[in-house]
């Protein structure tokens, strides 16, 4: 029977109980930072869960965003009720008129194009203004036909490189012309 019976640990306070009491004890005058606020609470109670400082950082940020607690110069303090409220960064909204009766707004437009009227005059047609120019059709002229023939002509019959259809000259890098006649003479010699 004695070992169905298992000791407990004596349960905790609520983090943020012992928060208030820790910067209640420490009463330092700028507020209390979070590793002296853990000091107290780890010697006030001696069994702290594995997770002690993620659990302190937790509660310190949620009590803060709450207005629970303010964090000034990286210290945790009371808030002061006298002490005007902090403004936050960036520009401050614009103060609503109480005063002011809500504006009647039209109703919203649909979106897209208005549909068109039935009962509204048709348009009258305007004349395209003729352009005085040297009466050529505008843009870029069109391309002309080449012709079939070389660019010289007939085809010469001394080319080793055959034509392509359409073009005055044969594709590729045109063949070195041999000197084999200057070559013969100076043999001779």
């Amino acid at each position: 029977m004695a070992a169905e019976e298992i000791i407990k640990p004596p349960s905790l306070p609520p983090y943020p109980e012992m928060i208030w009491s820790a910067i209640a004890a420490l009463n330092e005058t700028g507020g209390s930072n979070k590793t002296s606020i853990s000091k107290y609470i780890e010697s006030k109670h001696g069994d702290l869960p594995a997770g002690h400082t993620a659990l302190l950082a937790h509660h310190l940020n949620r009590m803060t965003d709450t207005g629970e607690l303010m964090f000034l110069k990286n210290n945790y303090m009371k808030p002061d009720p006298s002490a005007p409220p902090r403004r936050g960064r960036g520009r401050p909204p614009k103060p609503k008129d109480p005063l002011a009766p809500p504006a009647d707004l039209a109703p919203a437009r649909p979106r897209g194009r208005p549909p068109k009227d039935p009962n509204a005059p048709p348009k009258p047609v305007k004349p395209k203004a003729t352009t005085a120019g040297s009466g050529k059709p505008r843009g870029r002229p069109r391309k002309m036909a080449r012709p079939t023939r070389g660019i010289t002509g007939t085809p010469t019959a001394t080319s080793a490189v055959p034509m392509t259809t359409g073009s005055g000259r044969p594709r590729g890098r045109p063949p070195k012309v041999k000197a084999a006649a200057m070559t013969e003479v100076s043999v001779q010699n």
